[in-house]
């Protein structure tokens, strides 16, 4: 009875791994996400909400519940493996924050429900490899952050000393310092708003703001810019590896096939001229 079972089960398993990653269903679930993120963006409208909230809602409930279907199906079909999958993990806390109650202590939560739009990152595989880019890119952006931490602190510490008595509200303090160069570094109303107002009191004051510009705002960026390209780069030349690999082999096993039916042509050859002779 248990030899039954297993033998009727493994082709089941296998019946639906077919069906959830085919082409058309994988099509399917990339509209209802999208879907999705439309009726969450209509539910933001009081006056939508008022013709057709019920619709809505029950719309998102339905929608909802065929992503708890999909994930219940992944889990089945690939058991323990589903967790060792980023992305099938990230798609499972996703909707397992979807199901948490949006009454009492959790209503913060129900904002969290678009987060069901970031699946759109699992469907579609450009925006898998930025993500896959981003990701490997953490440690020289990390690099790049604390080195830019540095330049931030000391530059916070120099203009608390030299314009805080004078510019309490920008810098009077350390975190007001810090605040007021993250303006800065944005360029928002750094000229006009902060260093025109400072300079009228410290002529000299543009000698800080346009080298802090120049190393936190244009340098910086680039370099951020730049390690993210790279990790973009070495994933494509990865996957152009690995084709040129796969082709490599594929042209080997040709050859040794070739190799083999000349081997055999010619070991014909031979017995018909024995036979001849």
């Amino acid at each position: 009875m248990n030899s039954d079972t297993i033998v009727t089960a493994v082709p089941v398993r296998q019946r639906l791994q077919q069906f959830i990653e085919h082409g058309t269903v994988q099509r399917m679930l990339l509209a209802l996400i999208l879907l999705n993120a439309f009726t969450l963006g209509l539910e933001t409208s009081n006056a939508v909400m008022s013709l057709a909230g019920t619709a809505i809602h029950l719309l998102d409930k339905a929608i909802l519940a065929i992503f708890v279907l999909e994930i219940l199906v992944r889990l089945y079909v690939h058991r323990l493996a589903f967790f060792k999958d980023a992305w099938s993990v990230f798609d499972f806390v996703v909707v397992g924050i979807a199901l948490l109650p949006a009454s009492g202590p959790f209503s913060v939560l129900r904002a969290l429900r678009v987060l069901r739009v970031l699946r759109v990152l699992t469907f579609v595989p450009s925006m898998k490899k930025i993500v896959g880019a981003l990701m490997q890119s953490l440690n020289g952006m990390l690099s790049i952050a604390m080195v830019l931490g540095l330049v931030y602190y000391v530059a916070a510490v120099m203009v608390t000393k030299l314009f805080g008595a004078a510019f309490p509200e920008w810098f009077g303090s350390l975190g007001a310092s810090l605040y007021t160069l993250f303006q800065i570094m944005t360029l928002e109303s750094w000229s006009m708003g902060i260093a025109r107002p400072v300079m009228e009191q410290f002529p000299y004051a543009w000698l800080f703001f346009v080298p802090f510009i120049l190393i936190a705002t244009f340098t910086m960026l680039n370099l951020f810019i730049a390690v993210i390209v790279n990790a973009v780069q070495s994933m494509h030349d990865a996957e152009h590896k690995t084709e040129q690999d796969a082709e490599k082999a594929t042209q080997l096993q040709l050859l040794q096939q070739m190799q083999q039916l000349k081997q055999q042509l010619s070991e014909v050859q031979q017995q018909l001229r024995d036979r001849s002779n």
